[in-house]
């Protein structure tokens, strides 16, 4: 096993493994190879002497990507606890040559799966669970521990070399009984790894150490033919990769996250890895001091009970020292209170972790990301892999700025930031992120390159390319509004005539009025950002037009219940951008023919009940239509001829959802006589039908709107109107007006809204 006459050292290791790190470090400190191979694409040689830079903290990973496609992509990931970056950094250290010698990047990126790799048709043997099984343990990772974690920094430095011939002997008795797995690309990989020894050979003789995983040791170490591992090698297909260095995360390690390689507590075998001695006790009070930041009652005398349990729970089940599951299990059971829910906090932050490691700024990146770090930079927008929320204020200039970016970013389909809710305020000033950056954005970054340097040139060419391929209006009239979101105004012509062209073309109303929400909306945020959408407002004023032309004849071509339900949306959705469109309509001519079409609606039997509902809702709102009128036509809707699911349907439109129909029934006791007058008369059997309908509205309403209404209806119409024509007021309403009291609170509203503009300017 070790460097000479015998043949060079291979140190089999697990991968991330800290107890596999530690044995490395301490096998090369004895046998000082002249050269150093490690598991990874040879692409990657030239950006090993980075690993020594000061700016690289892991864990970092090697990234190579198919320079025609960056999302054909591939990470290596190293950890500080991994033993291929132990590796690394001791031959940097002592100054002998170090390099990949896996299969090239440029094979396995532009290889197309074999079938052999798919798991339905040969089943991977797992040899660490193979191993656990024999020795008697249920679980690989608790085995694992207990023989090569757990022997400590002392055990490693006795016997360096141990460790690897035993693991080397067990994955070779394997090997034998279960093959070589199924999998071909196994035989490809180990093939260009032997290779790669040979030429190692002649360069330095036998004094090199291999670092790779232990099961494939055996492969490396088995006598073959350059012309057996030439025909395995022969015939694969080659693409051109770029390689580089990007910033990864604990969390990312965890085999949780889709890693193949990965392992469940990435943050504690980091602790592991970095505590020399005590790791138990040190790791104890680094998790009381998290219970006492979230403000848990956690004392020293917790931390010493802590580590004797773990320690007797370790004496019973025969482990050398305490493991993950017996530090839990303490932790659960003293600091916790036998509470799961600070004990998940514990394993989230500590055992997982939030780490993310970073790269120097000498390593190769596109230009759009040494754009985008420069911007990160000048904005003070620290790329974090914990998710946290920002909130910008876009009347200040650098929150502008951070909101662009963001857009911008979220255009190119790199995700960093996801809008949400605001939670103080709903003004147009306010806007709300998500921020958490994953490493797997790196690869967004190199495949967002191709549109250009900068993330400004980028957006605006991915958005220009984006609008001459859109099919549909939907997608131009939501392009256009993330345009004016992400600051693109020279990539707005090119969105515009694309949205023109559309428009002309499309003669479906329903597409029509599912666009010109987002056009509106569009204007708004172009007026808070300073952004010119005047040519947008023309655009979306046109498709007013052809909406309120459109619209009456499609309300009324016998539609199903499920087609006049999205009319009826869509009526609302156009009725909200029709008020923002009017407000730059200086003559008001706009809204004035909106308040016709609705008009038309709402009169015309042919229509469905409840867009003729909505329609008279709406122009009741806008008070264009009188009591009176309104309940004219409730009376013709509720009428003993009309069917009766149309007239539940009316209702719905009229009353329903959250627009504040109860309360209009609350005040206007003649529209609430009406339903109460038409319902005690719908049949049996067609009660029955409607009840669902009639559930759904009402049943939307608050509380408190159900109660009084409820109390209306029990009295009964003849005693609300007897009430009123007597003089006196129903139970819980004054007589009338009463201008004392009415004045006694002008004080008390103009304080609120005194308040709430000084919250809003503030």
């Amino acid at each position: 096993m070790s460097p000479g006459p015998e043949g060079p050292l291979l140190l089999g290791v697990r991968h991330h493994g800290p107890g596999s790190a530690r044995a490395v470090r301490a096998a090369l400190d004895a046998a000082r190879p002249a050269a150093v191979l490690v598991e990874g694409p040879p692409e990657g040689d030239g950006l090993l002497a980075l690993a020594a830079d000061p700016g690289m903290r892991p864990p970092v990973a090697l990234l190579a990507h198919a320079a025609d496609d960056p999302g054909r992509a591939a990470f290596w990931p190293l950890a500080e606890f991994s033993p291929e970056w132990v590796a690394i950094r001791w031959a940097l250290e002592a100054g002998v040559p170090v390099r990949f010698m896996d299969l090239p990047a440029a094979h396995s990126l532009a290889a197309a799966p074999q079938p052999e790799e798919d798991d339905t048709d040969a089943v991977r043997v797992d040899p660490l669970a193979v191993l656990a099984e024999t020795a008697g343990y249920d679980d690989p990772e608790r085995w694992w521990e207990d023989v090569v974690e757990h022997r400590g920094t002392a055990g490693a430095a006795a016997e360096p070399l141990r460790a690897f011939e035993v693991l080397g002997e067990a994955m070779g008795v394997l090997r034998e009984a279960y093959g070589d797995g199924g999998h071909r690309r196994d035989l490809v990989r180990e093939a260009y790894m032997r290779q790669r020894m040979r030429a190692a050979r002649r360069e330095f003789g036998d004094g090199y150490a291999v670092v790779c995983g232990a099961w494939h040791v055996p492969a490396l170490r088995a006598r073959t033919t350059v012309a057996a591992d030439r025909a395995l090698l022969s015939g694969l297909p080659r693409t051109k990769v770029e390689t580089t260095w990007v910033p990864w995360t604990h969390r990312r390690l965890a085999r949780a996250g889709g890693y193949g390689a990965g392992i469940t507590s990435p943050g504690w075998y980091a602790h592991l890895f970095a505590s020399a001695d005590r790791p138990v006790e040190r790791w104890l009070t680094t998790v009381a001091g998290l219970l006492r930041e979230e403000g848990r009652p956690v004392s020293s005398a917790h931390v010493i009970e802590a580590v004797r349990l773990a320690e007797t729970l370790a004496a019973m089940r025969g482990r050398p020292l305490p493991g993950l599951a017996e530090t839990l299990e303490a932790v659960r059971a003293v600091m916790c209170d036998g509470s799961d829910v600070p004990l998940a906090l514990i394993e989230d932050r500590l055992v997982v972790g939030d780490v993310l490691g970073e790269v120097p700024d000498g390593a190769p990146v596109v230009p759009l990301q040494r754009d985008l770090t420069r911007r990160q930079r000048s904005l003070r927008l620290k790329a974090e892999a914990q998710e946290r929320e920002l909130e910008l204020d876009l009347r200040k200039d650098i929150d502008t700025a951070k909101s662009l970016l963001l857009h911008r970013l979220r255009l190119l389909g790199i995700g960093w930031g996801t809008p949400t809710a605001s939670r103080g305020s709903t003004g147009t000033f306010r806007e709300t992120w998500r921020l958490r950056w994953d490493p797997e954005l790196s690869v967004r970054v190199a495949e967002a390159g191709i549109w250009g340097t900068t993330v400004l040139a980028a957006a605006t060419a991915k958005a220009e390319a984006d609008a001459a391929g859109a099919g549909e209006l939907g997608e131009v009239t939501a392009l256009a509004e993330r345009c004016l979101l992400a600051g693109l105004s020279d990539a707005l012509p090119a969105v515009l005539r694309a949205l023109a062209d559309l428009a002309a073309l499309d003669t479906d109303v329903a597409r029509l009025a599912e666009a010109l929400p987002a056009l509106a909306r569009s204007l708004r945020y172009g007026d808070v950002r300073g952004t010119d959408a005047s040519a947008l407002g023309a655009v979306a004023s046109g498709l007013a037009e052809r909406i309120c032309v459109a619209l009456p004849p499609a309300c009324a071509a016998g539609l199903d219940a499920d087609a006049a339900a999205g009319l009826r949306g869509h009526v609302d959705g156009v009725h909200a951008a029709v008020g923002l469109l009017a407000d730059g309509d200086g003559d008001g001519g706009l809204r004035e023919r909106w308040s016709a079409v609705l008009r038309t609606l709402a009169g015309r039997d042919t229509v469905p009940g409840v867009i003729r509902g909505r329609a008279a809702r709406l122009l009741r709102d806008d008070g264009r239509l009188e009591a009176a009128e309104t309940a004219r036509l409730m009376g013709l809707a509720l009428s003993p001829a009309a069917p009766p699911a149309d007239a539940a349907g009316w209702i719905e439109g009229f009353a329903g959802g959250s627009s504040g129909g109860g309360t209009l029934l609350v005040h206007d006791e003649d529209l609430l006589r009406l339903i109460d007058t038409w319902l005690s008369g719908v049949p049996e059997q067609a009660f029955t039908d409607v009840l669902p309908l009639l559930r759904r509205t009402f049943g939307a309403y608050e509380p408190g709107v159900r109660r009084t209404l409820g109390e209306l209806v029990r009295r009964g119409p003849g005693g609300s109107s007897a009430a009123r024509t007597a003089g006196d007021a129903p139970e819980g309403f004054a007589p009338g007006l009463d201008p004392e009291r009415a004045d006694a609170v002008t004080e008390l509203v103009l304080m609120l809204l005194a308040s709430a503009d000084g919250a809003e300017a503030a």
